[in-house]
């Protein structure tokens, strides 16, 4: 057998799928069983294109349109959640709809209905922090009317951001953001308007946080950070911009392993690993296997917390 060069790797944990995703997927499935193929899901029902192709196989079928759905067929929101304009839309249509939004930004959805109606007294303007184009930003700011919320997306939105005048002021997030970055952003949001007013309680959702937190925690004694996850997930991306952030000299996002170039592992003596909160397990293993193919590997895992956090399906599929 010839010998295989050393390699160290750290695995961050927690990462990969949350409860969230992991109920979004649980409710693609329970349709499928409930209803038969075909069942359509409005968008990626999570961001990961390994999920997706395997939701494919089993009779699933994406859309971007609900005017691609035929009537009274199923469809499923994604994860993501949608404008109320949306679900507006499945109904008069005469859709199945079910819901996969995570509870976790439907409680955003919440939180911008609470701080715009003001708890009865004067209406608040609505700062939502996020990222433009990305659909859960989309689905967020479709809750209240137009105009009721503005975006911002970085401190210097925020020095610049003109809201209505004489309107009082709140902020709500969307759920994947970096945690450092959002810190920054809402400290000028407050240095600029004293009076705004917050969420009760942290937008950013647990598995962002925990994910973000473990990533630091390995990042510094790391040459290489491999985030699995794919480009159009958010969580996942951060965690690549966390990586570097924290002290590792390189960190790459790849969907599979297969889309690994392996001249990057040249030099490379300790090797992180995370998974974006949409990124399959069996992604990061069959990593693992792939390396092991080629290095001898020394592996230890560095988790920072545990996480026992489950969502159940909606009534109507329990």
């Amino acid at each position: 057998m010839p010998h295989l060069p050393a390699l160290r790797v750290l695995l961050a944990a927690p990462r990969g799928f949350c409860a969230g995703v992991d109920r979004a997927i649980r409710l693609v499935e329970e349709a499928l069983r409930r209803f038969g193929a075909p069942v359509y899901v409005r968008h990626e029902i999570v961001h990961n294109r390994s999920v997706v192709q395997a939701l494919e196989r089993q009779g699933a079928v994406f859309v971007e349109d609900l005017a691609e759905v035929p009537p009274e067929a199923p469809v499923v929101f994604s994860a993501h959640g949608v404008a109320r304009a949306v679900t507006a839309e499945a109904g008069w249509r005469g859709l199945t709809a079910l819901d996969a939004t995570c509870p976790l930004v439907s409680k955003v959805h919440r939180e911008a209905d609470r701080l715009y109606a003001g708890g009865g007294a004067e209406r608040r303007h609505v700062l939502m922090i996020g990222h433009a184009g990305h659909p859960e930003v989309e689905g967020t700011m479709g809750q209240l009317p137009q105009g009721a919320m503005t975006l911002v997306q970085s401190q210097e939105d925020a020095r610049v951001v003109a809201p209505p005048r004489g309107e009082k002021l709140a902020f709500i997030t969307q759920t994947t953001l970096s945690v450092d970055d959002t810190a920054d952003i809402v400290a000028v949001l407050r240095a600029r308007f004293p009076e705004i007013e917050g969420p009760r309680k942290e937008d950013i959702c647990y598995a962002t946080t925990n994910r973000q937190a473990a990533v630091k925690q390995v990042a510094a004694e790391c040459d290489l950070m491999l985030v699995v996850g794919s480009r159009n997930s958010s969580n996942s991306q951060r965690l690549r911009e966390v990586a570097e952030r924290t002290g590792a000299p390189r960190a790459l996002l790849i969907d599979t392993a297969a889309a690994l170039d392996w001249t990057a592992l040249d030099g490379v003596a300790t090797l992180g690993i995370s998974a974006g909160a949409s990124a399959p397990e069996a992604l990061v293993q069959d990593l693992l296997a792939r390396l092991g193919e080629r290095f001898a590997l020394a592996i230890e895992e560095r988790r920072v917390t545990v996480e026992n956090v489950s969502f159940r399906l909606p009534a109507e599929l329990a």
